[in-house]
């Protein structure tokens, strides 16, 4: 089946799941991209039953950081678009080693950052993830 909308972000790649997103946070591995911290879990797709996704994200920001919602809401959708339009090279090495990824991302920054800012970070953040993949995939071999 091929997808028509490449740069899309459904509902089915959003991380939703109260029991995922604790398994992420107490069993993933985490690294850190200032002003990001990405949280995240690889596994072959064949151990258990997945959602259709082969790649699931969520995002968070502090309320410490930022009291009000607006720019917490602000600092989110800078993050997801810059995501939505990087995750390809990511979600393509992951069917082809037919591997499933949830990942979440924290922002730790405490001022609101600029567009540019985050998609540079998150260039970084993902091009980690693609060198985690290879290498765990390696490792199985």
């Amino acid at each position: 089946m091929e997808e028509k909308h490449t740069y899309s972000l459904g509902p089915d790649e959003r991380l939703k799941s109260r029991k995922l997103i604790e398994q992420l946070f107490k069993e993933g591995k985490t690294f850190s991209v200032f002003p990001l911290r990405i949280y995240f879990v690889v596994e072959p797709i064949a151990n258990k039953k997945l959602p259709m996704a082969n790649l699931q994200f969520g995002v968070g920001v502090s309320t410490k950081n930022f009291k009000k919602a607006v720019d917490r809401n602000r600092v989110k959708r800078l993050i997801r678009e810059a995501y939505r339009l990087q995750k390809n090279e990511l979600k393509n090495k992951l069917k082809l080693k037919k591997m499933h990824m949830n990942l979440f991302f924290i922002f730790t920054g405490k001022e609101l950052p600029s567009y540019d800012l985050v998609y540079e970070k998150l260039t970084i953040a993902l091009q980690k993830l693609l060198t985690i993949i290879d290498e765990s995939t390696e490792a199985d071999t």
